[in-house]
């Protein structure tokens, strides 16, 4: 991995740094707004399923210093730049960072090893839109080294019974979300959709599902990300500060 090719970045006025690479995969908003939808218990063990840089097991281990979190990524320069990135911000001791394939989930942790799960999986079908040349980009965009079914699938393996999984999708796909959620046993629980602006069509849905929950629903208010001119809204500014709560 070519070091000239990243560049350093740094989240809550500096109090997470990470590693990104230049031209490849970067985190966006989505990221933090799935780390901040999910909520933790003490004592609980977290995975983290595509964690790419694993900038999510970072603002984890930030907003909840007690967390113990496990990231699951298949590309291996993904891997080695997750692992320097526990190592920059001094997480060794809570965040691990495993090579796996979502895919064949068994071969990377064991069945119902977690209390809580968390992914931002690949959106698009292989041949829907242009698809980037770049493999970190690729992978995290298109379903081309797994599909949502995957992913729910992976998680309900590694869940306990009454596990959690908090996912981020895009809201146009919001009803193949929630079938493949109930059908891989996976109930969704609460749900928030995310809007650009007040009088938007909403862009993504944040669901929080239980292993083996019953039916039933909490809908919050919808999620606004800006107001006037590309002014961010104060719920959000106060994310992207790095509230711990």
């Amino acid at each position: 991995m070519d070091e000239t090719d990243e560049t350093l970045d740094a989240l809550f006025d500096g109090r997470v740094r990470l590693y990104q690479s230049r031209n490849g995969y970067r985190f966006s908003l989505d990221t933090l707004l799935l780390a901040y939808f999910m909520r933790l218990r003490r004592g609980e063990k977290v995975v983290d399923l595509g964690s790419g840089n694993g900038v999510v097991p970072l603002i984890l281990a930030y907003r909840y210093p007690w967390a113990s979190i496990t990231g699951v990524e298949l590309q291996e320069p993904m891997v080695k730049r997750a692992r320097k990135n526990v190592h920059l911000n001094g997480l060794q001791d809570r965040v691990e960072i495993l090579t796996g394939d979502v895919r064949s989930i068994e071969n990377a942790a064991r069945a119902e090893s977690f209390h809580a799960a968390v992914c931002n999986p690949p959106f698009r079908k292989p041949t829907s839109g242009r698809v980037s040349p770049d493999d970190e980009k690729r992978v995290a965009r298109h379903e081309t080294e797994g599909a949502l079914g995957d992913f729910l699938r992976a998680a309900a393996f590694l869940l306990r019974a009454k596990g959690r999984l908090t996912i981020i999708y895009p809201a146009v796909r919001a009803i193949d979300l929630l079938a493949e959620m109930r059908r891989m046993g996976i109930e969704p629980k609460r749900m928030r959709l995310v809007h650009s602006f007040v009088d938007s069509e909403a862009a993504l849905i944040l669901v929080d599902g239980v292993k083996g929950g019953r039916s039933g629903v909490e809908i919050l208010a919808p999620l606004i990300i800006y107001r006037g001119k590309k002014q961010y809204t104060e719920e959000v500014a106060v994310i992207i500060a790095g509230a711990r709560r």
